[in-house]
């Protein structure tokens, strides 16, 4: 096992969130080693009957599998080559450790043999015979050792199942599962890599391998180059992980990086969450999906029907399936039509994405959502994004909304807060007729404040009705939020 974990990997072994070891990390109860972990702090901070129960971490998988659409898999297990390689080059390891372990237990025994002697002789014996003393207790299995041995046999184990990917230069990491492409294998962990068809036709998801071993999954039409070929330039769409990758890649800093797209899609189900609020779920083609942030929103058009902007409610990791949260309201012949016409396989034109109201990955602080009515679906997306990447130690959705059906995901979001150990949940109950009480709305406020009193550790994320918006801008600021760290969505009538 390697002498040093890195952040990903640790948590996966500690089977608990990368969010959570950060915040270990961050409050200096586990110590990194240029951003790795040893595997005896880990040990220490996470004890050995953490190590072997996956319960946590499988309740987290499932959690977020039905968060963001359920994921179908062809291959549970990765390919036979593939699995094939990653166990020899681990029972090379084995070999190598075994031979090591050898030279020492016969240097071993030539020392003991050599102190017996010297302790036998006439002199020096009583210094030999306790310095041959010392040897043995110092050699005897120590406390934790098996511990440690546990920990190295599951991580041996996770090699096998798994690839690790570093991308360089933004250092992100995560595991190719499976027989997953990288690229698919990225997606479903919320990194924003760039890529086009996703079939090996266009070749925007170029990447250069910097060190590991990959292979072809897919053929692709796309024609690389023999320098890019000498380069170790693959297409992540058509290539897999054999054994742990660096890989140099470039992803989104900013929606500014996200082209504007436009796709026909087709109504895979709608759902009446409530009276008034219907879910329209629409999927891409396999050859043609949707590349978007967490937050943006597009425009939506049937037929004749003029287009209409909606927030995106689902996460990028899952960009097939958008989801959307159509409230009907009046002079809107878009809504009604999902109301009262739409079936499933009809065709709905995608436009977009736009808008900036997206995720500050990088930052430190604590995330603090603040939705009114359907200003939920933007922030339904961003909580995803934020549960695949598992960048954060804390976050904190506070819904107003109409009593009644006006939480019409509580379910969900009770879900949320009853498996994750870093996810809290408080719904607020605020008339619609009340929508314009900007007084009230910063009464009900204050709720956050009690949570979160330091509001300078908070990134804070608004969606909502416009008179709300601003009644939220200017309350926060006031109580001492930094503007910088205020995050106003895009508004909901």
């Amino acid at each position: 096992m390697a002498s040093l974990l890195t952040l990903l990997r640790a948590a996966r072994l500690a089977g608990v969130s990368r969010g959570a070891l950060q915040k270990r990390i961050k409050d200096g109860e586990l110590a990194t080693f240029e951003g790795r972990v040893a595997p005896a702090d880990l040990l220490r901070v996470y004890p050995q009957t953490h190590l072997e129960d996956d319960t946590l971490l499988e309740y987290l998988t499932k959690i977020k599998e039905s968060a963001f659409g359920k994921r179908v898999r062809e291959h549970i297990l990765p390919d036979p080559e593939v699995l094939a390689i990653r166990l020899s080059e681990i029972g090379r390891e084995l070999a190598n450790a075994r031979a090591e372990i050898g030279r020492y237990h016969a240097l071993h025994a030539e020392l003991d043999q050599r102190l017996a002697t010297l302790a036998a002789g006439l002199s020096g014996g009583a210094e030999a015979g306790a310095l041959r003393d010392w040897l043995r207790s110092a050699l005897a299995l120590a406390p934790g050792a098996v511990e440690h041995h546990l920990l190295a046999v599951k991580e041996s184990f996770m090699r096998a199942m798994v690839a690790h990917v570093l991308v360089l230069p933004s250092q992100r990491e995560f595991f190719v599962e499976g027989s997953d492409s990288l690229l698919d294998a990225a997606l479903h962990t919320g990194l924003a890599l760039d890529y086009g068809c996703s079939s090996g036709n266009c070749g925007l998801c170029k990447a250069r391998v910097v060190s590991g071993q990959v292979k072809k999954i897919r053929n692709h039409d796309f024609v690389l180059t023999e320098a890019e070929k000498l380069a170790g330039v693959v297409l992540m769409c058509s290539n897999t992980a054999v054994v742990d990758l660096v890989l140099e890649a470039h992803e989104a800093d900013s929606a500014r990086e996200i082209p504007l797209q436009e796709l026909t899609t087709r109504v895979k189900r709608t759902e009446r969450l409530a009276d008034d609020i219907m879910l329209l779920h629409l999927q891409t083609p396999r050859t043609r999906r949707l590349r978007f942030l967490a937050g943006q929103y597009v425009s939506l058009q049937m037929g004749d029907l003029a287009p209409v902007d909606y927030p995106l409610a689902s996460c990028p990791c899952d960009e097939r399936n958008l989801q959307f949260h159509v409230r009907r309201t009046p002079n809107n012949p878009f809504a009604e039509k999902v109301f009262e016409g739409l079936k499933s396989g009809d065709s709905v034109n995608v436009i977009g994405p736009r808008g900036e109201f997206a995720l500050r990955e990088d930052s430190p602080h604590t995330l603090v959502f603040i939705a009114w009515g359907t200003g939920f679906a933007p922030l339904k997306s961003l909580i995803e994004h934020a549960m695949a990447l598992e960048i954060t130690d804390s976050l904190h959705l506070y819904w107003f909304a109409p009593p009644g059906d006006g939480h019409y995901l509580r379910n969900l979001c009770r879900a949320w807060a009853d498996a994750l150990d870093n996810f809290y949940y408080t719904p607020v109950e605020f008339p619609e007729t009340a929508v314009n009480d900007v007084e009230r709305f910063r009464t009900e406020m204050l709720c956050v404040l009690r949570d979160n009193p330091v509001l300078q550790d908070c990134d804070v994320y608004v969606a909502g009705a416009p008179a709300l918006h601003e009644a939220a801008r200017e309350f926060l600021l006031a109580k001492g939020l930094p503007s910088e760290q205020l995050v106003l969505g895009y508004p909901q009538q």
